[in-house]
């Protein structure tokens, strides 16, 4: 093989490195949109736990929406577990690495990660099922998933994460508001008399009801008359 070719071989070969290089940096960046897959969490945590128990609990992932220069707390609470520490990790969406933030315990021993703010991130126990973690004048840096470990003897359990978006304003979910339908009586209408025999009806039932009068008079004419009256009456009959 020529020298040329070999050069041909050693730039078609850099090229094919350079493609693929560049595929998985698109792909890490669309990965770090994501902020934090689970299985990557787990594995790092996973560093500082090595030959522990460790349970993870099934919950859903938290989504919170804060305003820039606030003061959220997040909470880690043991209340269905046993525990007596806690360990809090972040993983931030600008550089996508994994950060300990810090540890406590219920005796108030807390100890802050290398290199982490201790004015702006305060490790709090409020009580022997819970811990907080309250991070002072929120930034867009902060921006990213936050996990907590609770630990008791050699059992661990990793808590879901809580997903932080400072100064994002979260998308309203449009719902169609249908108008609302008149309610239609579909009663059928009962039939009308027929108007001719109406007409015939009525003027025969009043003159039944004058005769029954004229008739119902002529008796108790005759039975108010004294009885001569109507012997007299008789023989001129």
């Amino acid at each position: 093989m020529t020298d040329r070719q070999q050069e041909k071989k050693v730039s078609a070969a850099s090229l094919g490195y350079r493609a693929t290089d560049a595929y998985e940096h698109t792909y890490w960046r669309l990965d770090k949109m994501i902020l934090l897959p689970l299985a990557w969490t787990l594995w790092t945590v996973s560093l500082w736990t090595l030959g522990l128990s460790q349970t993870l609990l099934q919950e859903p992932l938290t989504v919170l929406y804060p305003t820039i220069l606030s003061s959220p707390s997040i909470e880690c609470d043991c209340a269905n577990v046993d525990c007596d520490s806690v360990y809090w990790f972040r993983s931030i969406s600008n550089n996508s690495k994994m950060e300990f933030i810090g540890q406590g315990n219920h005796a108030d021993r807390m100890i802050h990660g290398n290199g982490v703010d201790e004015t702006r991130f305060k490790l709090i126990s409020k009580s022997k099922i819970l811990f907080v973690l309250q991070i002072i004048n929120l930034t867009e840096e902060d921006t990213g998933t936050y996990s907590c470990v609770l630990k008791k003897r050699n059992n661990e359990t990793w808590k879901p994460g809580i997903l932080l978006l400072p100064g994002v304003t979260p998308q309203k979910i449009k719902t169609e508001t249908k108008p609302t339908v008149k309610s239609v009586c579909r009663c059928k209408k009962s039939p009308q008399v027929d108007g001719c025999g109406s007409l015939v009806f009525w003027p025969l039932v009043g003159l039944i009801a004058a005769l029954v009068l004229t008739l119902v008079g002529t008796l108790y004419y005759f039975s108010r008359l004294p009885k001569k009256c109507r012997h007299h009456f008789a023989k001129k009959r």
